[in-house]
């Protein structure tokens, strides 16, 4: 008896490092947003987890995946799987974007600057968002891997202007503009916890940070939070108050956009420029008209106006009308590499993702993203040879089909 107990007995090697046993505990996306969700205040938590009023745009971005279904094919021969792809004239390894997300170091230290290194190592672009807490430089001398910027096109033309030129200085491959932004959508989580961008202290904040002390050790230890790329610009001159700094943010979003904007930012920018938040065909095929490379059907993460149509929903009829003459990506509810998959068989050319690798970042840092991006790759290849296809040209519209149940 005790030598069949000897041959079966095994004890995990006790590991030390807080990061590591967080991460050994994660299987997938889900278990990192759980990870994060014990590791950050409350605040800084529903900041990247919240969405628009009810989040029922939200929470349609991830379940629309879970309504389209494989078609597998059998005995065809898989033995090698090629997820590579071609975007904006780049190869890639896999038809993934990481998507611009603000202010991400309220969930790590390193913020930009470990996703940036993260999408490097992957061989991914990584998209800096204007309101990120890294600036244009910073992320640039981080990382030599493809990087797109993402830009608001706000009253203070001179700003936007001052940003692009900086971003083609440092050696930015793609202009992101995000057009679904005329105002500001109501996160009713922040109101409720009373957030700030950039975080203020309150009793509330200083308890919550107490019951959360690896977060708030890793906060204190860094530089102040501020948004590293409009620092020095009106009464944000010093970026050390976070009520006129968001202030400042907050009003310089306009609501007079319109596609002139992208007319006058093809005037200002050489590159490709890629519109994000099309929601609509007749908005596909107007940005096709006016010459833009790409365009990322978005509604924001549920973020902006709660029941806007999801992404995956639009990628058939906009790709079937305009897919010869743009790009079309799918931003939006990405947690699986098979979502990829899915993505790409309507006929995407590639996915973004935002909050997979924010969930990612909070609970383990830079480490926590290459374990998400890992997962989204080799989950891709897993369904790819599931669903009986070797490599992209064979993920067509006959690979799945929408449930009826």
């Amino acid at each position: 008896m005790w030598e069949t107990l000897r041959s079966v007995l095994r004890f995990r090697k006790l590991e030390l490092d807080p990061t590591a046993r967080r991460l050994a505990r994660c299987a997938n996306i889900d278990d990192l947003r759980a990870a994060a969700r014990r590791r950050m205040p409350r605040g800084c938590f529903d900041y990247i987890d919240g969405a628009a009023e009810d989040e029922t745009t939200q929470e349609r971005n991830c379940r629309v995946f879970e309504t389209l279904q494989f078609r597998p094919r059998v005995l065809a021969d898989v033995g090698e799987v090629d997820t590579r792809t071609t975007l904006l004239g780049r190869e890639l390894p896999l038809p993934l974007v990481l998507a611009p997300v603000g202010f991400t170091r309220v969930a790590h230290s390193q913020g930009e600057l470990a996703v940036a290194r993260a999408a490097e190592r992957m061989g991914i672009p990584y998209s800096l968002s204007t309101l990120s807490t890294r600036s244009i430089e910073e992320v640039a001398r981080a990382s030599r891997g493809a990087k797109w910027f993402q830009v608001y096109v706000w009253r203070d033309r001179g700003l936007v202007k001052e940003l692009v030129e900086r971003a083609a200085a440092a050696g930015y491959e793609a202009l992101l503009l995000t057009v679904d932004t005329a105002v500001l959508g109501r996160r009713e989580r922040d109101v409720r916890n009373g957030f700030t961008l950039p975080p203020a202290l309150s009793l509330g904040t200083l308890v919550d940070g107490a019951l959360h002390p690896g977060w708030t050790l890793d906060f204190l230890r860094a530089e102040p939070i501020v948004f590293s790329n409009v620092v020095g610009r009106g009464q944000a001159a010093t970026g050390a108050d976070p009520v006129s700094l968001a202030e400042y943010i907050g009003e310089q979003f306009d609501p007079t956009l319109h596609w002139r904007d992208v007319e006058w930012l093809q005037s200002i920018w050489e590159g490709p420029i890629v519109l994000k938040g099309i929601q609509r065909v007749e908005d596909a095929v107007r940005a096709a008209e006016v010459g833009v490379q790409a365009i990322a059907l978005s509604n924001h993460g549920g973020r902006q106006l709660d029941g806007a149509p999801s992404a995956l929903e639009l990628v058939g009829p906009v790709t079937d009308r305009v897919g010869d003459r743009l790009e079309v990506l799918c931003d939006g509810g990405v947690r699986r590499g098979s979502d990829l998959v899915k993505a790409i068989a309507l006929g995407a050319r590639a996915c973004m993702a935002g909050r997979a690798y924010a969930y990612a970042l909070g609970a383990g840092g830079e480490r926590g993203v290459d374990l998400a991006l890992g997962w989204l790759r080799d989950g891709m290849r897993r369904s790819m040879a599931l669903a009986g296809v070797r490599n992209i040209a064979e993920c067509r519209p006959d690979l799945v089909e929408w449930r009826r149940d």
